[in-house]
Order: structure tokens, then C-alpha cells, then sequence
């Protein structure tokens, strides 16, 4: 008989996301985010404030980012170096041999790396 109800809500328009646990922020909530965040710019920070307001580590994030101070993690490779994407090397290999090389994108990015090391050209982040 439960879910019969819940349909019922859920088609009527009574039941939406924001009627599940996502409730409110109240100020005081907000600020003691804003304050552990901030000393504690971290993963590791927004899942302690997750477990300890009852909320999703997504919320979390969610509400520091329309308050302004969530700063996303830097991409990784797997090795975890910057990501260097390949237009990055083409630019780079372009900018040092003066010329435009419109297929050179096309190029694996390992043999793109190696080109720019061949000839010595740096490529921020890699």
C-alpha cells in the first residue's frame, strides 16, 4: 500500500528531490562549512561534512560551490602527473618550428610527447 501512496505523491507532484534529504541549509550549517572548508581545503573535508550534517558528499560540494569557496581537484593522469592534452603539444611543436601542421593533432599523444621532447620544446604541465 506504501508505494501505491508514494506514486500517487511522486505523480501528483508532491514528492520531488528537494523533499528527500536534501533539506535546507541553515545559515549556522552553512557557515561551519564554509569555515572547516576553507581551513581545509579537501575531499577529505567535504565527506567528514557530509557524515556530520546527514547529507550526500555531493550536496556538500554542491552548496560550497554557490557559496564560492569549492576549489575542484587538479586532474591526474594515472600516475598522477597534470593532464597535457594534445593541442597542447601541437600548439607548442607549432609555436617552436614557426609552421601550422593542420593533421598533427591527429598524431598519438605519446609520439606528440616524444616530438616536443626531440625538440626541446616545453609544454606547461607536462
Amino acid at each position: 500500500m506504501k508505494w501505491i501512496n508514494a506514486l500517487i505523491k511522486f505523480f501528483s507532484g508532491e514528492a520531488t528531490m528537494a523533499n528527500t534529504n536534501d533539506a535546507p541549509y541553515t545559515e549556522e550549517m552553512v557557515a561551519r562549512m564554509v569555515e572547516e572548508y576553507t581551513k581545509a581545503p579537501t575531499r577529505e573535508t567535504v565527506e567528514n561534512l557530509a557524515g556530520f550534517f546527514g547529507k550526500t558528499t555531493r550536496s556538500i560540494t554542491a552548496k560550497l560551490s554557490r557559496e564560492g569557496v569549492y576549489q575542484a581537484a587538479p586532474r591526474t593522469t594515472k600516475a598522477g602527473g597534470p593532464v597535457v592534452s594534445k593541442q597542447q603539444f601541437v600548439d607548442a611543436i607549432q609555436a617552436k618550428l614557426g609552421a601550422e601542421f593542420p593533421t598533427l593533432v591527429k598524431t598519438g599523444k605519446q609520439d606528440l610527447a616524444k616530438l616536443a621532447e626531440v625538440l626541446g620544446v616545453t609544454v606547461e604541465g607536462a
